[in-house]
């Protein structure tokens, strides 16, 4: 597709062919076509500008897989139409007025929406039908851009705007070349009505998109010069399409499709086009992967803010940068961008990857042996290639970063002793699975492992074996001895239901925060089972807190809730190498 536009056009119109004979196939077939359908090839055809296209798609997947909904809202406008008679002509007829008497020279349509669009508001508002607002929309198209302008002074002179409804991509054009103003008016009998005005130019860009990039004129071809080649988009879709993992592109490929956008600007006055809930990771990475990887803070409108603060439109944002800098683990949960999290990945799996295939290795060796096998190269390779995996190297990476499980491995090319491997795993008793019968077992007091974490087992003369999280820096000194570790795994509902976690956290010297703090903690339903500070300065504090949590995502939880506290000025995980297990 990224070689030859064309293709994207045949592949959509086979699919809108095949949905609208889809009756022919069987439920099941139907169901899978019509998902496919709403989840690539609608947003596809969207971004590629033909708006019709995508909302028929749309129509004929809502269809198949929610068809009593369909029919509510069809019948929803039916009623409606009884009790208030045909309006659409009626306001179509009044905006011509206004617009005769303004001395503007333009078209105006009117209809009712779409039944899945109607749907989708409702869903995403969780408004009932007769609470929805914007049920009906008008296009006006003008001559030119001055007269779009002064089409919107008309209609808002006539009907009051509703606020936070106007939007203007005339200036500020969306990714696909789409350019228009969109405003909301309360019309006749107060009902809200949508009301985009734009050119001749501007609508065929709308309704045609890609195939609006040329157009024919007088029997020659000419360039439209309000269109965006999608070219350019898909060729960089597509670009890191054979770095990794496929599951990962086409994640990037639905985040892409599917964003509604904001702009924001560089401190130069470029314009940064990125989805809506973006951060300044994102923007960072939309400018160079290497802004991103250095990225360490930012400034908004020239205000210093947090990485995971969320962007609006219009502000300007500037990355600060620094040598030696390089992505955390932490960054793949605050970026939105397919970009920056492949970015990301890529970043942390080349870092760690020496350490990760040593790792891996052994966690090989182990699993294999607990069958009665040796992880030997072939064994490896033949496994990676039955993964679809270039080699082994790349599937030891992969299971030294917990990405793949050894015992997976184990049972895909043994599936009998795979399964026994597995099973003989499994102890009620304990808290984790891959423990000896004859060790006993604890949380390393250094890093203090949660539930949901990778953890790594090593094995200490007469204090039985330790559980480390995987990133722990105490495992760098023992990677020197293999024979110690063990590959271990939190046991699904097993584990001890209070675990204590350490949080380093700098808040402001001010009354009521440090109240404030333990609140928030509180309300994430951990408890604080000790508290001392380690630095008092006038304007801050620094403090250690020891909470009880349940596993890895209450952490999170409490985190995120502490790190959006305004006089929180920092907060992260302690971990206390001085302390030996």
């Amino acid at each position: 597709m990224s070689r030859d536009l064309r293709v994207i056009l045949v592949k959509l119109a086979d699919r809108l062919h095949n949905m609208r004979t889809i009756r022919s196939m069987s439920p099941e077939k139907q169901a899978q076509k019509a998902r496919e359908t709403m989840e690539i090839y609608a947003p596809l055809a969207g971004r590629m500008g033909m708006q019709w296209m995508r909302e028929e798609l749309e129509d004929l997947g809502f269809r198949v897989l929610n068809p009593e909904a369909r029919n509510s809202i069809l019948r929803r406008f039916v009623m409606l139409q009884r009790e208030t008679g045909d309006v659409i002509p009626e306001i179509t007829s009044d905006i011509r007025a206004e617009l005769d008497a303004a001395g503007i020279e333009a078209d105006v349509y009117g209809r009712a929406k779409k039944p899945y669009s109607v749907w989708r508001k409702m869903q995403e508002k969780e408004l009932a039908f007769s609470r929805l607002s914007d049920i009906f929309g008008f296009r006006i198209i003008t001559r030119d851009v001055a007269d779009c302008y002064r089409a919107l002074g008309a209609i808002h002179q006539r009907w009051k705007a509703v606020p936070g409804r106007f939007k203007d991509y005339i200036s500020n054009p969306k990714a696909n070349g789409y350019r228009s103003i969109h405003t909301t008016v309360s019309g006749r009998s107060g009902k809200q009505v949508e009301v985009q005005i734009r050119t001749r130019e501007m609508h065929e860009v709308a309704e045609a998109g890609v195939a609006a990039h040329w157009a024919y004129r007088d029997g020659v071809r000419s360039v439209n010069p309000f269109a965006v080649d999608p070219a350019k988009w898909i060729a960089q879709l597509t670009e890191r399409f054979d770095e990794g993992d496929h599951d990962e592109f086409l994640e990037h490929v639905k985040l892409e499709m599917y964003s509604d956008q904001v702009f924001c600007f560089t401190p130069k006055g470029d314009v940064v086009r990125l989805p809506r809930g973006a951060t300044p990771l994102d923007f960072a990475y939309a400018i160079h992967t290497r802004i991103g990887n250095a990225c360490v803070s930012a400034k908004v409108d020239g205000l210093r803010v947090p990485l995971w603060t969320r962007l609006r439109n219009g502000q300007s944002v500037e990355i600060i940068t620094a040598e030696g800098q390089k992505p955390q683990a932490s960054w793949i949960d605050i970026v939105v961008t397919g970009r920056a999290k492949a970015a990301i990945r890529k970043s942390l799996r080349e870092e760690d990857r020496g350490r990760f295939v040593k790792l891996g290795r052994e966690l090989a060796r182990v699993a294999f042996e607990r069958v009665g096998k040796k992880a030997t190269d072939k064994a490896l390779l033949t496994a990676a290639r039955t993964m679809g995996l270039p080699d082994e190297s790349e599937l030891l990476a992969r299971i030294g970063a917990a990405e793949v499980t050894a015992q997976k491995v184990v049972e895909l090319l043994y599936p009998e002793l795979g399964r026994r491997g597995a099973e003989d795993e499994v102890d009620a008793s304990r808290p984790v699975l891959g423990l000896p019968d004859d060790q006993a077992f604890r949380r390393a007091p250094c890093c203090q492992p949660l539930p949901g974490e990778r953890i790594v087992g090593i094995i200490y003369r007469g204090k039985g074996v330790v559980a480390h999280a995987i990133d722990c820096p105490a495992l760098v000194d023992l990677e020197d001895q293999p024979e110690r570790w063990l590959d271990l795994h939190w046991s699904p509902g097993r584990h001890a239901p209070v675990n204590t976690v350490r949080l380093d956290i700098t808040i402001a010297n001010a009354a009521g925060v440090l109240g404030r703090i333990c609140t928030i903690i509180g309300d994430r339903k951990a408890n604080i089972s000790d508290l001392h500070f380690i630095d008092k300065k006038p304007d801050y504090y620094r403090l250690i807190v020891e909470a009880d949590l349940r596993d890895v995502e209450q952490l999170h939880g409490v985190l995120t809730a502490l790190a959006a506290e305004v006089d929180v000025a920092r907060v992260e995980r302690h971990r206390d190498m001085t302390l030996k297990p």
